[in-house]
């Protein structure tokens, strides 16, 4: 039986509208799609010029990896070498996943934080004082900061379930919602402790539990790196088994936080690693916005925002809704990591104060990265020994090897920051220059010797051949197709003062007549002070050198210079035109005098101060030599 036209014609329409609904939207996909794949490469903040990336596709020889994969190599016209090995993805379709964002409820946390009493001490992440303390109080709250350098009597009496007050996070902030597509990856959390404070501790692994969604949350694992306090032993683990998610790890001997961490991440089995410190306290809301830095592109490392808990009342100094100042993380010619306002330019092209940055270096102390891309870069330096100098290895390698890394500042954790570590190990600062020395041959080029000018014990060191082998992390670098260090810093770091590299005369300056050093030491909030003391070569206090535009340089983290102002002899700022001003030019020859060209005086040592004079050679006092090492 045939359909009349009139039934035939609607059905037909039907089917054209279907038809035509069904292209819309398979062209909406492939828009999205390839729009969201393009923007992974298009970050403002890295030079234009740096970025001209062709991307195509290889296998990497089973020997090479293990398994063939399908890896991006990206070419920078820039750079050498000439090809880039970026981090294996497999060629995929649009990701399987539910549109929209996830709703609160998926996003809830495992553990619902108990009721708070706004009185007990610490409430709200308020601080804490002590008053009218007993004799047995003091005594325990002095035995406290000799065993952990912080006040571990006030965090005993703080709860360990305590809430940090209402969310002081920027607006952007607190509103911001994750979409379902591409889906937040699941979550180990590895804390590494040795002899911490039971309360610190304890605080930390809660605070996880009452923040971190259990849509993602894995496993907390906590790595004891051989404590001896009992109350970390059976104790611990009696007080964990409840918390179901959290188990514990041992280390037989004193290893260090490289290889504990090491340790959790190869027993972890979330996607995504984070570690922590074993002294921190999370903000709600801080492991989504990491997360979803990861989901959108795994070669970035992301860290939060790092809010200070103080070592004495244990408050919680939260972050403000309008932050005019934002801290990136980096370091200077010593090798030690620095914060430094983020500059200007970058500050400007920000759109909100959501939006992520990027960092030269991380502290090290809290981040998160991807576990699959961790162990592509190579993990750790795994012959690290104890601490020192990991971070600014991973900082070097995820940039120089095709990685990012962010401050995100939507998510917040805070830290205890201890003035000094409370713990001894052995080797001491031999071993955390050891660490150093590895650090620099391996990713430093050309610049490393900027470093060893300005570490009497690393030179000895490398003289010595004592860092161990190094030919797997080479052959590691080679693999991956890293970029050169004068890549990182021209890129990433362009801002960054770079020394000569043949300073005429460098080391510490050492007086023939006091028979002590020349020594900076820091007062009134910053302010440096020119001296004398014990000479010890720490190269924040007693790094000089004499350049080719005969400048005495202190020029650690930033360029100083010795300066003669009105007879007084400060540092400060070097000239800028390549030419020595000069109150700061210096004659300086055999005779050992230092003469400055402007007052044509002659700098002369007392015990502790220095002085100038009229030139005298005959006065031992006025005659200085740089040492490059210290007799043991």
């Amino acid at each position: 039986m045939c359909l009349p036209r009139r039934k035939l014609w609607r059905l037909g329409l039907l089917l054209l509208t279907l038809c035509l609904t069904f292209c819309l939207l398979f062209l909406g996909l492939m828009h999205w799609f390839l729009s969201d794949t393009v923007l992974v490469h298009q970050d403002p903040q890295v030079k234009e010029a740096a970025f001209n990336p062709r991307d195509f596709m290889i296998s990497v020889p089973k020997s090479a990896h293990g398994v063939t994969k399908s890896v991006t190599l990206t070419v920078y016209n820039d750079s050498i070498p000439e090809w880039q090995a970026w981090y294996p993805q497999e060629a995929e379709g649009p990701p399987v996943c539910l549109p929209g964002y996830y709703s609160d409820a998926e996003l809830r946390p495992h553990f619902k934080r108990p009721l708070q009493d706004p009185h007990l001490p610490g409430a709200g992440g308020r601080g804490y004082l002590a008053l009218d303390m007993t004799a047995e109080e003091e005594y325990e709250l002095r035995q406290g900061y000799a065993k952990y350098n912080l006040n571990s009597f006030v965090s005993d009496r703080i709860s360990l379930h305590r809430d940090l007050g209402p969310d002081t996070r920027p607006p952007e902030c607190v509103v911001k919602r994750f979409r379902r597509c591409p889906s937040l990856p699941s979550v180990s959390v590895v804390i590494v402790f040795h002899n911490e404070a039971r309360s610190t501790l304890l605080r930390t692994v809660h605070s996880v539990l009452y923040t971190a969604p259990r849509l993602v949350l894995r496993e907390i694992i906590l790595v004891d790196d051989a404590s001896t306090i009992e109350a970390l032993k059976e104790p611990l683990e009696e007080y964990v088994k409840h918390l179901k998610l959290v188990r514990v790890l041992r280390l037989p001997g004193r290893k260090g936080l490289v290889a504990a961490r090491l340790l959790g991440a190869s027993q972890s089995k979330g996607k995504v690693l984070v570690f922590l410190d074993a002294h921190c306290e999370c903000w709600p809301g801080w492991l989504e916005p990491l997360l979803e830095r990861i989901a959108l592109d795994e070669t970035r490392v992301v860290s939060p925002y790092i809010a200070n808990i103080d070592l004495h009342t244990f408050e919680f100094e939260g972050p403000f809704p309008q932050d005019e100042i934002h801290n990136r993380g980096a370091f200077d010619w010593a090798l030690v990591f620095t914060w430094e306002p983020l500059p200007p330019a970058l500050e400007a092209i920000r759109s909100n104060e959501t939006q992520p940055f990027w960092t030269p270096a991380m502290a090290g102390g809290l981040f998160a990265i991807s576990r699959s891309f961790f162990q592509h870069i190579g993990t750790y330096d795994p012959e690290m020994r104890i601490w020192g100098g990991e971070n600014l290895e991973m900082s070097f390698k995820v940039w120089m090897c095709g990685g990012q890394l962010e401050i995100v500042p939507c998510s917040v954790v805070g830290h205890v920051f201890r003035v000094s570590s409370p713990h001894s190990f052995p080797g001491g600062m031999k071993v955390v220059n050891r660490n150093l020395v590895r650090l620099a041959e391996v990713w430093m080029d050309e610049y490393k010797v900027l470093f060893y000018h300005r570490n009497m014990e690393a030179a000895r060191i490398l003289k010595e051949k004592s860092y161990g082998d190094l030919s797997q992390r080479h052959q590691l670098r080679e693999w991956l197709g890293c970029k050169p260090f004068g890549w990182y810093l021209n890129t990433i770091r362009p801002d960054f003062f770079i020394p000569e590299f043949n300073p005429l005369y460098y080391g510490a300056l050492l007086n023939k007549g006091v028979k002590l050093c020349l020594d900076v030491s820091e007062w009134d909030e910053g302010k440096l002070d020119i001296g004398m003391s014990e000479c010890h070569g720490l190269p924040d206090k007693q790094y000089f050198e004499y350049t080719s535009q005969q400048e005495i340089r202190h020029n650690i983290g930033s360029e100083l210079c010795l300066s003669v102002k009105y007879d007084n002899i400060t540092l400060q700022p070097c000239g800028r035109d390549g030419k020595a001003p000069p109150d700061q030019a210096f004659s300086y020859g055999k005779d050992g005098l230092l003469q400055n060209y402007e007052l044509g005086l002659c700098l002369e040592a007392l015990p502790y101060s220095i002085f100038l004079a009229t030139c005298t050679k005959t006065e031992a006092a006025q005659i200085w030599v740089f040492i490059t090492e210290l007799k043991k």
